[in-house]
């Protein structure tokens, strides 16, 4: 019986994707459908399946997989101001600081609201359930909305993390107080250390780990799951939450910086075996029959449901700061998911017998019936806009007529562009023409350093003089910017030391080749200049990394109507594309498109999942 329910519970992780995308449920996250199906298999449904040690088992390593995941999607670059960003209230990292502290605020006034009523007494228990976020099951929704790495995702992101982290911290001081064991909380602080000690042990090595690793040891693997072991035993051995240990571990692992094939390992194991099981798994747990025969459940159960609704959509104030209405109105609704930790805070409770059985089945329903509402309003309401795009950040070097128009040219819905100059001439002339120009005393590492100049995706040397632009070079690789572009101003340069320069990763521009280049262009295609001047139409260059997209044919892409695909560069192999040439992850399309319709379809084709 054991085996067959473990079979029953892997059959249904496989089978709900796949009825998800036959009957088009996309309004739904997966995780949400997995919860629904673990109750329809469950002691609330047919009945099938029954929990048992080995499924005990994989459901905890599913949450704690999911929340060291969820510790990894942190983009630790929101909690610094951006280079060149002006002092605004509208960082993500503080309107989630601001909505989690409306929501938090807001929780604590209906925990009174409840005690004074006589429903529920536990102020600082109700406050840490209705301020709690389901971290997972909002990341599992930012994911299948594609919108995680964008500003409201991040935002919203944030402010779920804040409501998992700040309540399981709450939890662990309740359950010490009310478990007599309140001398022992300072030992949490061993915690942190330890996370910080593992980040400082395993930085340099972890470098190391990607040169020796291979298919059969899979080093990058090892490791983290060695972090997650490590923190969690040391959580539960202080006295706090193994998923405190687990999302402390999720932190460590981001800051080592680890590959992209790394994370998309770590995602696979997680979404595709441990956390499916733990989503069901709670499904299965829950026992519906049980609470619709309770008369004082059945009266509990549409209060708290409003409850947990008003402590989160009191957060829309905050993000109509920067989002617009109906997207601020769908970030609410989406926080008001609350499953993950409500479960473990009742088990919490019971054990402590600081809440009765009938009023822990009220929130046990109440948050399943949120969790399910919240997910679905947030899909129908979410509207994507031009803010949401991912831009690029550029930093040119050199202020002067041929970098100016291409300041000008590059449109702003793709590129945060800023200028640099240590000519106070160039910086008077051209001030007024470009949004974003600074004017440094001297251009040197140093100054480069402390204006975060070498904080960019793209960076542009474009002085006149060829061997400062060498040297500038030189540095930004040395410092990490990923793509350095270098201009030559002069033909007279040995060839080793260009092929040099090459070996680092810098691409040279050289007018001269450039306009020579042009000259045969136009004599060869006479409608080129046309192509090129073209003010409504560019042509654009993108990377293919959407898995949404890979493994089709060409014209069966849905944006395909807006662009038209002359070349794909494939594993540095030139294709000439066919209506049925599929598309491959990493493949370069270069391809031809309105300047009003590259940024959302950059966006889409370019976005990591």
């Amino acid at each position: 019986m054991s085996q067959l329910s473990i079979f029953i519970v892997m059959l249904a992780a496989l089978l709900v994707p796949l009825m998800m995308a036959h009957f088009q449920v996309s309004n739904m996250p997966t995780a949400i459908a997995e919860i629904l199906i673990g109750i329809v298999i469950g002691q609330s449904g047919f009945n099938i399946v029954h929990m048992n040690s080995t499924l005990n088992l994989l459901s905890s390593l599913g949450v704690i997989v999911l929340i060291f995941l969820s510790g990894m999607e942190i983009n630790f670059d929101l909690f610094k101001r951006q280079p060149g960003q002006k002092s605004t209230g509208d960082s993500p990292v503080k309107i989630a600081a601001l909505a989690f502290g409306s929501i938090f605020v807001m929780a604590i006034l209906l925990g009174l609201a409840l005690r004074v009523t006589g429903m529920f007494n536990g102020v600082m228990l109700a406050t840490i359930i209705f301020s709690s976020i389901a971290l997972g099951v909002v990341i599992a929704t930012l994911k299948e909305k594609e919108i995680l790495s964008r500003p409201i995702g991040q935002t919203v992101l944030l402010t779920a993390v804040l409501g998992e982290v700040i309540p399981m911290l709450m939890l662990t001081v309740y359950a010490s107080i009310h478990g007599g064991h309140a001398g022992r909380l300072w030992l949490i602080v061993l915690l942190f250390i330890a996370a910080i000690i593992l980040l400082r042990r395993f930085r340099q090595p972890y470098q190391w780990f990607n040169q020796v690793t291979k298919s059969t040891t899979q080093l990058d693997v090892r490791l983290a799951f060695f972090l997650i072991f490590t923190l969690v035993t040391v959580a539960t051995t202080v006295g706090a939450e193994n998923i405190l240990g687990a999302f402390l571990a999720g932190m460590v692992m981001k800051l080592l910086k680890p590959e992209q094939s790394t994370e998309d390992k770590l995602t696979s194991i997680g979404y595709g075996f441990f956390i499916p099981i733990f989503f069901i798994s709670t499904g299965i747990r829950l026992n519906l029959r049980s609470l619709i025969t309770n008369p004082r459940a059945l009266v509990l159960i549409p209060i708290f449901v409003l409850c947990f609704l008003l402590a989160k959509l009191v957060s829309t104030i905050i993000y109509l700061r920067r989002f617009s209405r109906h997207n601020s109105l769908a970030a609410a609704f989406l926080c008001a998911t609350t499953i993950t930790l409500v479960l473990p805070t009742l088990t919490v409770a019971r054990n402590l017998h600081a809440i009765t059985a009938t009023q822990q089945d009220a929130f046990i329903l109440g948050a399943v019936i949120v969790c399910i509402c919240g997910p679905i309003m947030f899909n129908v309401l979410f509207k994507a806009t031009k803010e949401d795009l991912i831009k690029q950040r550029v930093v040119i070097l050199g202020v002067n007529v041929w970098t100016v128009p291409i300041t000008q040219q590059l449109t702003t819905q793709l590129y945060d562009i800023r200028m640099v100059t240590d000519n106070q001439k160039d910086y008077k002339t051209y001030n007024s023409e470009v949004p974003d120009i600074t004017y440094l005393d001297q251009i040197n590492e140093s100054s480069l350093l402390d204006g975060k100049f070498f904080d960019t995706d793209v960076l542009v040397v474009g002085f006149r003089e060829d061997e400062r632009n060498f040297a500038i070079a030189q540095i930004a690789k040395k410092h990490g910017v990923k793509r350095v572009i270098m201009s030559q101003m002069s033909n007279e340069h040995d060839f080793d030391s260009l092929h040099q320069l090459v070996e680092q990763g810098i691409e040279i521009f050289n007018p001269y080749n450039v306009q020579s280049s042009m000259l045969r262009a136009l004599i060869e295609s006479p409608a080129m200049m046309d192509i090129l001047t073209d003010t409504e139409h560019g042509i654009f260059e993108i990377t293919v990394k959407n898995r949404r997209y890979t493994g089709i044919n060409m014209d069966e892409l849905p944006m395909i109507d807006q662009i038209t695909i002359s070349r794909i560069k494939r594993n540095g192999e030139w294709l000439t594309p066919h209506g049925d040439t599929v598309i491959n992850e990493g493949d370069q399309l270069f391809v031809t498109a309105s300047y009003d319709d590259i940024g959302s379809i950059q966006s889409a084709l370019s976005r990591t999942n």
